[in-house]
């Protein structure tokens, strides 16, 4: 099956179109919510509280699993919550290791909350698309992939019923489903896991970019807490992040005292 078939065959789920921001001071002061039980994809607030208390990508996180769990829960309950928060230096290359983003969620091996860190194109891609977080809570019905579009300004969750399971050849499938050129490929990023998550409590997550060098898709993984086992007991075959045009402008001036 060609990649167009492939397309042609998603079912979109639920759909939300957003405005584009200004990021300030490297926060766009909004977050992305999904419930996958719902179907339902909303946007929440970043508060001065949020910023000043819970700084960075590892605090936005728990800030937001803090406000959305009940207590103490099992990770495979569908209220256990995947997040992914990019930080507020995210994607300014005048800082060493400004592409990475933090990865929270309740682990299969330990029963608490595990973090852990993760390079490739997604973080920036997200924030550029003006979000500092992605939260994804609940449990699909079937296999889905939840589309971030910086350029069209709209979220989906599809159903993704053909693409492959296995790490790499999905993120080929979905850069180049994706992007509209050669050129366009290093602007898409997908997150995924394998099929060892689906038999295993250790499975890890995979955060494509596009290597224009070499002209592949290259991998990059978040291994610590077995996360991706938590990605496929939801029923997510992959994140997918695109944005060319849209990218916000970044206002870092600093403000005299």
């Amino acid at each position: 099956m060609d990649l167009a078939e492939m397309k042609a065959a998603h079912r979109v789920l639920g759909s939300l179109e957003f405005e584009p921001v200004v990021l300030r001071r490297g926060y766009a002061d909004r977050t992305l919510y999904v419930n996958l039980s719902e179907n339902r994809i909303a946007i929440k607030p970043v508060t001065p509280f949020m910023k000043e208390v819970f700084t960075g990508g590892k605090g936005f996180d728990l800030c937001l699993m803090w406000q959305a769990l009940p207590g103490p829960i099992a990770w495979d309950d569908p209220r256990n919550e995947i997040c992914i928060s990019p930080g507020p230096l995210c994607g300014t290359p005048a800082f060493s290791g400004s592409g990475k983003s933090l990865v929270t969620g309740i682990s299969p091996t330990t029963g608490s909350v595990m973090d852990c860190n993760v390079g490739g194109h997604f973080g920036p891609l997200l924030k550029f698309s003006g979000f500092d977080a992605l939260e994804i809570q609940g449990k699909a019905a079937e296999e889905v992939l939840i589309l971030i579009d910086g350029d069209s300004h709209r979220v989906t969750i599809e159903t993704a019923p053909h693409e492959a399971t296995n790490s790499v050849r999905l993120a080929e499938e979905l850069h180049h489903m994706y992007a509209a050129s050669e050129l366009d490929l290093q602007n898409v990023s997908v997150v995924s896991t394998g099929q060892g998550a689906e038999h295993t409590l250790i499975g890890c997550l995979n955060f494509s970019f596009y290597d224009h060098k070499r002209k592949v898709v290259r991998l990059k993984q978040a291994g610590r807490g077995g996360l991706g086992t938590v990605f496929r007991n939801k029923k997510i075959k992959a994140l997918v992040a695109k944005n060319q045009h849209n990218r916000p402008r970044w206002q870092m001036r600093v403000q005299a005292p």
